[in-house]
């Protein structure tokens, strides 16, 4: 399970995504998304997750029940979370979970997003991409996600292809999008669902764990596919250890390199390194806009 009490680590990290945007500026473009806006415009119930500094002491005195001020405001940027939740996603224990922890990735970006009164996006990705969030950009609606999140269990192949491609028609301005799976998927068919969103800046984080990466098994062993729930016991040793880190070696080099030829960032995560070290690696990457062989 997710505890969300992570989120509040995440406040030491910049919340400043400077971006290029072709969203209207400020003043041009109105939302009812709770922050710092231009004109007040109405008021709904505190939930808990909410920043405190919105709350309008007036009408607590008023009606002793807790409101947040709305106000109309620009939107700069809209960050685009696509989360992996098919069944190889389902694979670790505890805090090395594949799911939980790219979930976390995901979620941490939107809280942050939050904080900046800017608009999420949050989607699980599968044969289709499906959108979980309400709506509402705000630390209430990344807390309610977590509980979504800590309900989902991840399930089926998917089609990353289709799914990344059917997503990119529903953007409708230059966007950051945050793509996190565990790419064990045909590169091509990663290609040309990555391709279809490249108008916006693209950011794929490729979460593997360390039994996946370095598995420890030696011997007799039995090796079960979570998406087809069919298992092969085998000798795994020897030339068959050689043989399947070289297909995953050249599995991982073939997503990079075509996300590198797409412009796209890409970065290996393992669910065995700290996570605040590897969400920083990731928010420092969408701050400064890096592209991997363009210095």
């Amino acid at each position: 399970m997710i505890d969300p009490s992570f989120l509040d680590e995440l406040d030491r990290f910049d919340t400043s995504l400077k971006r290029e945007s072709t969203a209207p500026l400020q003043g041009d473009q109105r939302s009812q998304q709770v922050g710092g806006g231009l004109t007040f415009s109405d008021h709904r119930r505190y939930t808990h997750g909410d920043d405190p500094r919105r709350i309008d002491w007036k009408a607590y005195a008023r009606t002793e029940e807790l409101f947040i001020k709305r106000f109309e405001e620009e939107r700069n940027l809209t960050v685009h979370v696509l989360l992996d939740a098919t069944a190889s996603m389902d694979f670790g224990e505890g805090e090395f979970h594949k799911f939980e922890y790219a979930a976390k990735l995901g979620l941490g970006f939107c809280h942050l997003t939050a904080d900046e009164n800017n608009e999420y996006r949050f989607s699980l990705v599968g044969d289709t991409a499906d959108r979980i969030d309400t709506g509402e950009s705000s630390r209430g609606g990344v807390l309610r996600l977590v509980e979504q999140l800590n309900e989902t269990t991840p399930e089926g192949d998917g089609d990353i292809e289709s799914a990344l491609e059917s997503y990119a028609d529903t953007i409708h301005s230059k966007s950051l999008v945050l793509v996190v799976s565990d790419f064990l998927f045909d590169p091509d068919e990663i290609a040309s669902g990555l391709a279809a969103l490249t108008e916006n800046d693209v950011l794929v984080a490729q979460v593997l764990s360390s039994d996946e990466l370095e598995p420890e098994a030696s011997g007799e062993a039995i090796f079960e596919d979570p998406e087809s729930d069919q298992s092969i016991q085998t000798y795994f040793g020897g030339s068959a250890a050689k043989h399947y880190d070289l297909k995953l070696r050249n599995h991982l080099t073939a997503v990079e390199d075509r996300c590198q030829a797409l412009g796209i960032e890409w970065e290996l995560v393992r669910t065995d390194i700290d996570f605040f070290d590897s969400f920083s690696t990731l928010w420092l990457g969408a701050r400064l806009g890096r592209r991997r062989g363009r210095h």
